[in-house]
């Protein structure tokens, strides 16, 4: 099996995406979507951008490699009365069924980043985009303070090294290298945007009980802590990143969560 799919299929991406909602709406609010807009969701997860902007009027596809996601997206759609999106599996880095310059907007917030062969997923995206059109992503920043970057920084100290050639998805938090793969597709910079926003993970339990959702359903997280079960120092994740989850939590109450996380706003115009 594609390593990529078997890593997001391994637990259930839906417990984490149940504290992203707000967050997602409010993001699509400031996209421009307007009725009719032809819109790819890319790397949808169960569809945290990808039901907002359905509500907004879009005609909507959302894309992802994990089967599980795509069949819990269709079923949010169908329990939301949308007909005017869908959900179905597909590989970021290769969308050979979907035809070139399809849509009007490609979004991939916290979801393209993460597959492999970032030139590849750029060349993609670029590919299926109409000339006026854009291409929006959203990237966590590597060595960025916040919640994401450090999880996923604290958690390889206790993997494996990963394979030769591994190229890390928080790399796409660099300006730098999304200009060069998106150049390396035909964007020249100047039609490259950047800035800096927040998306807050909400949840009506504590941050130690969301740390346990990532600990039990967040493949990236999983991983780590088997790794460490074997390694005999789960106990040291745990401490490790229960403290970060505490000193993160910007609720007024230790029981209840609210997250900020920075990340890169990147915004493509397809001329």
């Amino acid at each position: 099996m594609n390593p990529n799919k078997a890593l997001w299929e391994k637990g259930d991406f839906t417990k984490i995406a149940d504290t992203m909602r707000e967050s997602g709406t409010e993001l699509v609010a400031r996209l421009g979507i307007s009725k009719g807009m032809k819109v790819l969701d890319l790397g949808c997860g169960d569809g945290t951008t990808a039901i907002p902007e359905a509500k907004l009027d879009a005609i909507v596809l959302g894309v992802d490699i994990a089967e599980n996601l795509v069949k819990a997206g269709n079923k949010r759609a169908e329990a939301a009365g949308l007909t005017n999106i869908s959900f179905q599996e597909g590989d970021a880095t290769d969308l050979r069924d979907l035809e070139e310059k399809a849509f009007d907007l490609v979004v991939s917030i916290f979801g393209a980043m993460f597959a492999p062969k970032p030139m590849d997923v750029a060349k993609e995206m670029v590919r299926v985009t109409r000339p006026g059109g854009r291409i929006v992503m959203g990237n966590w920043i590597p060595g960025d303070p916040t919640l994401v970057a450090q999880i996923l920084k604290v958690c390889s100290a206790y993997t494996p090294p990963p394979p030769e050639g591994f190229v890390s998805p928080m790399l796409w938090g660099v300006e730098s290298n999304v200009i060069e793969r998106f150049g390396a597709a035909g964007i020249p910079k100047e039609d490259i945007t950047f800035e800096r926003e927040t998306f807050t993970f909400r949840a009506d339990y504590s941050p130690v009980e969301f740390l346990n959702r990532f600990r039990l359903y967040y493949g990236p997280t999983m991983n780590a802590y088997e790794a460490a079960e074997k390694n005999g120092v789960a106990a040291d994740l745990q401490h490790e990143l229960a403290a970060l989850f505490n000193s993160r939590n910007e609720s007024k109450s230790s029981m209840t969560t609210s997250i900020p996380a920075t990340y890169l706003k990147v915004t493509v115009h397809r001329k």
